[in-house]
């Protein structure tokens, strides 16, 4: 009978962890991933042949991703709108999909071999990512302060990895 209870016992212990295990890394996730495609706040102004307008959307910089903990490509923009608000719009993102990914702009350099450093600095969270793949606008809060911050950061905030970063020129 007392062995009875110790392989019950085991049985519940086992059935808990690959619960907690499926829930921590998903790992169904590896195969899945989702696409969004939004128009680019520099559309209105790119289909204007003349020279640029200071009432048309300005282009602050740009960054081209490099893989880090996943692979992941594209490239990342910082638009201010003629109102003064601005949007980071990652054009043409590539990346794998995870448990809660969010993008920020971050103080840390782009591309370091600690990718789990992009939270040990200054940064701005921008929200969850809307997609693994295409090309989708985040509006930056109109107080934040966007001087000195260098990167575009995929963030999984599970494990605090960097799936992919895009330095820029703030």
């Amino acid at each position: 009978m007392r062995r009875k209870i110790v392989l019950s016992a085991v049985a519940v212990v086992a059935v808990i962890g690959i619960g907690v295990g499926m829930w921590a890394f998903q790992p169904w996730k590896a195969f899945t991933s989702s696409e969004l495609q939004e128009t680019s706040p520099l559309a209105a102004a790119e289909m204007v042949d003349e020279p640029a307008d200071v009432t048309a959307p300005q282009l602050l910089t740009s960054g081209t991703f490099v893989s880090q903990e996943h692979e992941t490509s594209g490239k990342a923009l910082v638009i201010e709108r003629p109102d003064g608000s601005r949007v980071l719009r990652l054009e043409g993102l590539a990346s794998s999909d995870g448990p809660d990914l969010h993008v920020w702009l971050t103080d840390t350099t782009a591309g370091l071999d600690e990718w789990g450093a992009y939270d040990d600095g200054r940064y701005v969270a921008l929200g969850k990512l809307k997609a693994t793949h295409g090309s989708h606008n985040y509006a930056i809060p109109a107080d934040a302060d966007i001087n000195g911050l260098r990167s575009v950061v995929i963030w999984c905030d599970r494990f605090n990895v960097a799936f992919g970063s895009a330095a820029l020129d703030l």
